[in-house]
This record gives structure tokens, sequence and C-alpha cells, in this order.
């Protein structure tokens, strides 16, 4: 048995109704390693001769959930969602940190591929005994909240009767969707636990279009077996030192963030990206932490960092409200870019967005979109239903319940920022796409490249496969193949990569699964086969969205318009130094000048099935 993995994956026929165990041989476990990776390989495989005519939203998509060999073994362990991306119609390794990963890997499973669509709502159970589909018609429509509640309770109390001898049992880890991703809103996350999300890609919209409410899973076995133990003891503990002594970051986490990435780098949305900039002190870190803050640390399943706090409010009109600090990006999507400096209001935007199953950047980044439509006379009161004023909490809750719920000027909203932008410009005759943030129909993370003092820089987002996502940057070719696609393929939380030494990483992976894996290997072999079968996957597209190579490897419009306020006024993205870097990008890689993967390149990776599609697009 390949080590570090639990050995087989669990396919879920929602169609058909039917179950089986798969297992994918070590050449390819090797060459794709897990999460996004494989991710991407699977969904080749499967659908890559029609990709351009699947529609994302339909039951020819599949569904897929991974860990990597790595996941819970290696500290900060997280789950990998993924198909073909409703919003980018090309395919997205999205993460979250979750016990689920763990749960899925001890039930003896590696992930689960699920397909076809069932007739009403299902959720998946999945245990030591295999997995199997259980009715979800009494779920469907819940917050997030209510249904993690009804599942924790409904399964332990169904475990319990099936081995009444093995005590008290535990609550199980799940994915699951709130009322967006049952409506098929494209930018909806899968959720987990009560506030955290893989959002990039769409694919709550996925889960929802198949009728899967939720996947569960509660194992009893071992963590996989790993290729050297003693070894991996000993790099586990070192690992963790090097963790611990963030001490800082642990403490904090991002939610200090909300003020000092537009106080410092300038280079936070405010008001959908009109400015980056502001000075609003009482958006400081202190005022959330003394405040609302009910508990220091939060950990996931063996992650020593524990940068997530637990935000409650007690008192006001929004009283009752449970959410993390928030973390950065949320204190930014759900704050500033609405043009809320309120940390009150800001939680429970935060907290209302992940209870109705909305991505925490894409969905309000949809919101700010509207805003500024607003803000500008070409969205009206007669179109919305109420005024949509900047800061107006009670405002934007509303917006979000219309998107959610597919209702009124929320079923336009819900295609996400590009195709209601697109939609709106034909109804009201006035071109509003400069106004949409987002590459390739991902909407832009909250870290600007303006300024040019974040870690986001010019062709960040314009050249990555995977649109917006901030977590998952374009750079010189190789940095971004030996952090994102590594940590999103190994199935590990990146705040438990950052700070340890690469060299370190490496040999982890390499103790656990015994592969000669070293850093270089990944940079030149792993990370750029993935990169390159997603690039591949993105520029076939469709069914309603083509991209056009070069012309659309852009930044948003807005990103080109100079910063009208703080220490950085003046400066803006320069696009000669984008379409430099750009080209020096796809030459690395070996693509050609217009970013599609060259035959050679294709044969050298081990993808040459893929040439006849892309000599396509080459004429």
């Amino acid at each position: 048995m390949t080590r570090g993995y639990a050995g087989k994956f669990l396919e879920v026929d929602l169609t058909k109704e039917k179950v089986k165990d798969i297992t994918f041989n070590e050449d390819i476990l090797q060459a794709y390693f897990g999460g996004r990776g494989l991710a991407a390989k699977i969904l080749w495989d499967r659908l890559g001769e029609k990709w351009p005519k699947v529609d994302p939203l339909g039951p020819e998509n599949i569904f897929i959930a991974l860990t990597g060999p790595m996941t819970a073994i290696y500290p900060g362990a997280r789950i990998c969602c993924s198909g073909k991306s409703p919003l980018s119609n090309g395919t997205v390794g999205s993460t979250a940190s979750t016990e689920f990963a763990s749960e899925l890997k001890m039930a003896g499973y590696d992930g689960v591929i699920v397909t076809g669509k069932a007739n009403g709502p299902v959720y998946i159970l999945v245990t030591d005994e295999g997995g199997e589909i259980r009715n979800a018609n009494h779920l469907w429509g819940k917050l997030g909240e209510d249904t993690i509640k009804i599942l924790n309770r409904e399964v332990t109390e169904e475990l319990t009767k099936r081995k009444p001898n093995i005590g008290l049992w535990r609550e199980p880890g799940m994915i699951y969707i709130g009322p967006a991703g049952e409506n098929m809103v494209r930018t909806a996350a899968v959720m987990t636990k009560i506030c955290h999300a893989a959002g990039y890609g769409g694919y709550g919209a996925v889960m929802g279009s198949k009728n899967l409410k939720a996947i569960v899973a509660k194992g009893r076995g071992q963590l996989p077996e790993v290729d050297a133990p003693e070894a991996v003891k000993l790099m586990w503990k070192e690992v963790h030192n090097h963790l611990i002594a963030e001490n800082g970051f642990r403490r904090m986490g991002t939610g200090y963030a909300g003020y000092s990435v537009g106080a410092d780098t300038s280079s936070e949305p405010i008001r959908n990206w009109q400015e980056e900039w502001h000075d609003e002190r009482r958006y400081g870190g202190p005022m959330f932490e003394t405040r609302y803050w009910v508990k220091k640390l939060w950990a996931d399943f063996n992650c020593t960092t524990s940068c997530m706090k637990l935000s409650c409010i007690k008192t006001g009109r929004w009283k009752g409200d449970i959410t993390d600090m928030p973390d950065y990006e949320l204190q930014a999507y759900c704050g500033t870019n609405l043009g809320i400096f309120d940390p009150g209001d800001n939680i429970h935007m935060s907290a209302l967005i992940d209870n109705l199953g909305h991505s925490g950047i894409n969905g309000p980044n949809t919101m700010g979109f509207a805003a500024e439509l607003y803000q500008r006379g070409i969205l009206t009161k007669e179109d919305l239903g109420f005024e949509l004023k900047w800061g107006d909490a009670e405002a934007f809750d509303k917006l979000a319940w219309l998107i959610a719920k597919r209702e009124k000027i929320g079923d336009i909203l819900a295609e996400g920022t590009l195709r209601a932008a697109k939609k709106i410009s034909k109804m009201k005759g006035v071109d509003v796409t400069p106004y949409a943030v987002h590459v390739k129909g991902i909407e832009i993370g909250a870290h600007g490249t303006r300024s040019d003092a974040d870690y986001t820089h010019d062709i960040s987002y314009a050249a990555s496969v995977q649109g917006g996502d901030h977590t998952s940057v374009a750079s010189d070719g190789y940095s971004e193949m030996s952090s994102a696609v590594f940590t999103d393929s190994a199935v590990i939380c990146n705040f438990c990569f950052f700070w340890v030494p690469r060299s370190l990483v490496f040999d982890f992976a390499k103790g656990v699964t015994g592969f000669p894996i070293t850093q270089e290997s990944w940079q030149k072999e792993n990370g750029p086969r993935i990169v390159t079968l997603q690039r591949a996957l993105l520029l076939l597209g469709g069914p309603d969205i083509t991209w056009q190579p070069v012309e659309d490897d852009e930044n948003p419009p807005r990103f080109y318009e100079p910063l009208p306020s703080g220490p950085h006024k003046g400066k803006t993205t320069n696009k000669e130094t984008v379409n430099q870097k750009r080209r020096a990008y796809f030459e690395t890689l070996g693509w050609d000048e217009r970013g599609i993967p060259k035959k050679e390149t294709l044969e050298r990776l081990g993808l040459s099935d893929l040439e006849s599609a892309m000599r396509k697009l080459r004429k």
C-alpha cells in the first residue's frame, strides 16, 4: 500500500444510487499527489473530451472532495473541493480546514467522488463500514448552524444504535451547503464547522445542483501508515516548534489585518475597490478582540498555529451572532468592501454570509459591485426594493438573503459578478463591466496589486489558473508551484506551511509517502504538470463562457486606475509590466506566447493526451 494514503476512494453515483470503492495506481498518486492535483486529473480523464459542453451545474459535472497524503499527519488538516467551476468553467482546488478530512481518512478513505443527481435532497454518510446515501428532506432549506446541530445529533444517535458498546460517540466531521448552495448561487461555498469554507470555485452550487446537502464522516480507525515513521516523528516535532515560535500570529491570526492592510499597505477593498486605503482605527484588531472575542485559541485537528478566534455578539440588534474573528478576508469583504467599519456590523455580516452558505469573498464582492451600481444610479431603489447605501448593514443583510434565495435582483446577482455584470449591462443599456472586479469569472481576493506593497503584484491574478484566488497567485513560474499548488495537493494549511523551512516540508512529504520528492522536482515536474492541466481545462472552458488567451489573462480594469488616497496615492498596476511578466511566466512553464501549452511541454510532463485539444486552440 502507498504510504500516507488510506488506500481507497468512495465513489457515489446519486442518479443510480450506487456506492463503490475505487483506487488509483501509485504512478498517478506520485504524479498528482492528492487534492488539487488529483482532482484535476480525475476531471480530465472523465470529462476532458467533452469539457466545453459540460454544464458545471448539470448532472454530468463531478463533485470531488479529497484529502492528500499529508492531511492529518502534517499539522493543519484540510479538505480540497473541486469539479468544473460554475464561475470560471475551469477547475479550482478550493480548500478548507476541517475535522471532516481526518475523520474521512480514519474511516479508511482518501476522498469522495460524487456523480449524477439525486431525485431529492440527500446527504452521504461515510463510516468504517463504507458510504451510504441518506434522506435530507428535513435538512433542505436549513441555515448552516441548524444543519450542523441536526446532523450532529442525528448521526451520533444512529451510530450509537448501530454500535451501542462503543460508548459516547463524538460528533462527526462534515461539509455541507446552506441555502445559497441549494439554490445554485454560482458563488456559493462548501461550508464546514460554523464558519470555515472552501469558497473559491462555486462548489457549493455544484453540491446544490446534485441535491447533495452534506457529506458526513466518522471514522474509528487509525491514520495511514507512513514510510519512515521514526523520521516523521522527529520532523513532526520540529515543524511544531517552528509553528509555536510564531507567537504573534498564533495570538492574533489574521484578525488584526482589517486595519493594517488598509492603513499600511493600501491594498484592502473599500467600497468595491474604489479605494484601498483607510485609517479607520475603530476597525483595528483590539476593537474586535476586547469587545467580541470569547475564546483566544481555536485549533483544528493537529494544528499548533491555532489562529482562529471565536467572536460572539452579546447585546444589541445582532445579539447571538457567532463567527470566527472574523479573519482578514471577511473583515475586508464583509466590512470595508461594503463601506462597513463597525466591528459588530462586520461580525453580523460575516455570520450571516456563512449561515447562508455564501463564499465570504466572492459573494460580498458581488454585493459591493451592486452597491457601486446603486451609488452611480445604474441600479435603483425600484430594482432592489430598498436603498443600498455604503455602510448600511441592514440593507446588505437584505441583499444577502435575496441572492441566497435567488429572489428579485438577487437572481441576477446570484450568477456571480461577471455574469451579473453582463446581464445588468444588457438590462440597463450601459456597460457596467468596468466595475466588476474579477479575473476569469473568479472574484478577486482581498489583496490589491496597485500599491505593490502587499504580497500580490502585477500578474498575481492575471496569470493564475485559479483567477482571483488570492491563495494561489502567479509569480515567477516556480514560487507558486512549491507553495499553493503543493499545499492544495498535499491538502495542508498554508498557515502551518509559511513559517516552516521548505526543505523540512519536502523531507516530511518524502518521509510520509516514500516518493522521491524534493522542492526542485515539485517546482519543475509535479507543480507545472498540475498547473498546465488546469490551464488546459480553463482554456477549453464553456459552455456559456470561453476565455481568450492573453486577452482574458488580465487584471480587472479597476486595478489600472490610480489609487485615489493614502500614502500610495497615484500608484497603479503597470500594464507594460504585466505584459512582460506574463510572457516570461508563460515561457517558464513551457507555454507559447499566448499561454497555450506547447507539444513538447505536454510530452515532458506526461500530458500528451492534451495535445489534440491544445492543437485546436493554437490554430
